[in-house]
């Protein structure tokens, strides 16, 4: 682990006094990466876990899973700054049963930016009809190694990994190829921007809603932002940044942004070049979030498979300095929200974290205490305007929002109450 870890931290916490420019979670807590699955530490779902891994070689960790639920577990890697990268430097990430047969694999790399920021992978033992591998109640493993690129794989790279647990069905579900969907692009969200600061990491994402979002960004920079999604709701979004005092040279890539799902699969990415003159980049149409999605053939809309919150992951190369200055750069960030949200699957059981799939009240608060984010009004009107919820949901949400503003020890209960909103 990296050094510097603090006396006043909680037991089995992690508080490191250094200069990452990604936020970990604050209540992350330390798990050793170990070099083979004898020693590997144990992963609980709904915990978040820091960690440090060293190439070459394997980082091991294990999950005690049931039969029944399908397991998640996100791994985001973040390089040193400064450190020299090349192109394929990056993660994999699987999940491994008893026997080492993979039941998922993924791998992530920084590109041909070059450039040191988060990146994230993720590994998942999923309960699937007509999956034959990987569908007992046992001991699993998640396995994170370095991908060989040309950079300098001696220098320990900090983890933070997040698994999540998704509950099954109450009774049988869809299994076929999901329907046709509207793809056509709509008109950029216009109006007025309002500032709203970006986090520097997934437990710190802002979050929004449908505007547009004002913020700066310096080279080396990654901003991270967060929008509820329901069923059936639809993302769309653009990242504009704003012109240099210079407009001599270009770097390619500059802006890129990257979407990922709520158990930070990624779903969609776009990027763009930099001359010094404003540029723009926005995600293709994507498909509506429907649990039927996981079936699909392939990313995106696998990936579209479940509500919650979706992350929007900003990032300015570090080369831009290098060509047209340290900054900072004026970002607009437009986000729409379509689509009409349905009602939920209907699980058998609670996600764990509890509630992780669905949006609710929860989801207003947090966009209304990241600050005023309709340019007037309160919080409980923005919940009433929040584009695509349905009815009895809006409902919900306006009631969890004045509940906790009006009497806050009363919040508890009406969050619970708002975990299975009707449209």
């Amino acid at each position: 682990m990296t050094a510097g870890v603090s006396s006043a931290a909680l037991p089995g916490t992690v508080a490191v006094a250094d200069t990452s420019p990604y936020a970990f979670a604050a209540d992350a807590r330390e798990a050793p990466a170990a070099t083979g699955t004898a020693d590997a530490v144990p992963l609980e779902p709904g915990t978040t876990y820091r960690s440090s891994y060293t190439s070459p070689g394997k980082a091991y960790y294990r999950l005690e899973l049931d039969g029944a639920s399908t397991a998640y577990v996100p791994v985001t890697a973040v390089p040193r700054t400064g450190a020299p990268l090349a192109i394929g430097d990056g993660i994999r990430v699987s999940v491994q049963d008893a026997d080492g047969v993979n039941c998922s694999s993924d791998s992530v790399t920084v590109g041909p930016a070059r450039s040191a920021r988060p990146i994230t992978a993720w590994g998942a033992r999923e309960i699937l009809v007509g999956k034959g591998l990987c569908q007992d109640a046992g001991t699993y493993y998640v396995v994170v190694e370095r991908t060989d690129g040309r950079g300098t794989p001696d220098l320990p790279w900090d983890l933070e990994l997040a698994p999540v647990s998704e509950p099954p069905l109450g009774g049988p579900g869809p299994t076929g190829v999901p329907e046709a969907w509207n793809s056509a692009t709509p008109a950029p969200v216009t109006g007025e921007a309002v500032r709203r600061a970006g986090g520097a990491g997934f437990t710190r994402a802002t979050a929004v809603e449908q505007g547009v979002w004002r913020d700066d960004i310096t080279p080396g920079e990654t901003l991270f932002y967060k929008v509820p999604l329901d069923w059936g709701q639809q993302l769309y979004a653009e990242a504009e940044l704003g012109n240099a005092e210079k407009d001599t040279g270009f770097v390619a890539p500059a802006l890129e942004m990257t979407l990922y799902n709520p158990v930070r699969s990624k779903v969609a990415e776009t990027g763009v070049g930099y001359g010094g003159t404003q540029k723009s980049t926005s995600l293709s149409p994507l498909p509506p979030v429907r649990y039927v999605n996981r079936y699909a053939p392939a990313v995106p809309e696998k990936s579209l498979r479940f509500a919650g919150f979706y992350y929007l992951e900003v990032h300015l190369a570090a080369a831009v300095a290098e060509r047209f200055g340290d900054g900072p750069y004026g970002l607009l960030l437009r986000v729409r929200v379509g689509g009409t949200a349905q009602p939920g699957p209907g699980y058998a059981g609670q996600s764990v974290p509890r509630g992780f799939f669905d949006v609710g009240s929860e989801a207003s608060e947090a966009v209304g205490a990241d600050g005023n984010g309709d340019g007037g009004g309160g919080v409980g009107m923005r919940a009433v305007a929040f584009g695509g919820i349905g009815m009895g949901s809006a409902l919900l949400v306006v009631l969890g929002v004045w509940t906790v503003t009006a009497r806050r020890r009363a919040s508890a209960q009406i969050r619970a109450s708002a975990q299975n909103p009707t449209a």
